[in-house]
């Protein structure tokens, strides 16, 4: 019969690297008090980290050097949103960087959030939670709030033909066909262009 810890680390791994969790998400498993003890051994063995406070995860390795690479920051961010019960979008130029608008990571990752306004200290990494009213998070479709966020942070006179095509390619055709219905009333420019992503 496994132990807590050894049902813990399965679902760690199943879920695979780069994937961050707290112990909130392991509590179908065992008691709170019996998941931290379980949590605590992992990280002291070195198959987990603690990447935030309360927040770990199973650490990507660089395969050529072997060590351990950045935390995966969209990964933290949700971690941290499911313990403390938070919807969260990504926004601005973090919006543009997860879908590959954009290399650059910005000095502080921003996400909308329906929870008090806070930031979280991830390594060297800040992350935000930006609280908005809930106009700004569009009920149906997380990849809709990405976009719209995305192109409100590049602007209208940087959204080009290149841009369209980068996010059609990026997209599955559910989620674009998802674009216009769930945006409609969002900025007549950013519709527009979600129409353009959106069309056969």
């Amino acid at each position: 019969m496994q132990s807590i810890t050894d049902k813990i680390l399965t679902r760690i791994r199943r879920n695979g690297r780069g994937h961050a969790f707290s112990s909130k998400d392991f509590l179908d498993i065992g008691s709170r008090a019996s998941v931290d003890h379980a949590l605590s051994a992992l990280t002291k063995s070195g198959e987990i980290r603690r990447v935030a406070r309360g927040i770990y995860d199973y650490p990507k390795v660089n395969p050529d050097l072997g060590g351990q690479l950045s935390p995966d920051y969209d990964s933290v961010a949700r971690a941290i949103a499911r313990k403390n019960g938070l919807r969260i979008e990504p926004s601005g130029a973090w919006a543009a960087n997860l879908l590959g608008l954009s290399t650059q990571v910005p000095a502080k990752i921003v996400y909308l959030s329906n929870g008090t306004s806070r930031v979280y200290q991830v390594g060297k990494q800040k992350i935000a939670f930006q609280r908005v009213g809930p106009k700004e998070l569009l009920p149906k479709s997380g990849t809709t709030t990405l976009v719209v966020q995305a192109l409100r942070h590049l602007g209208r006179d940087h959204v080009d033909d290149t841009v369209v095509r980068q996010l059609r390619d990026r997209l599955s055709p559910s989620d674009r066909k998802a674009l216009p219905r769930d945006a409609r009333y969002t900025a007549d420019w950013i519709f527009e262009v979600l129409k353009k992503i959106a069309a056969d």
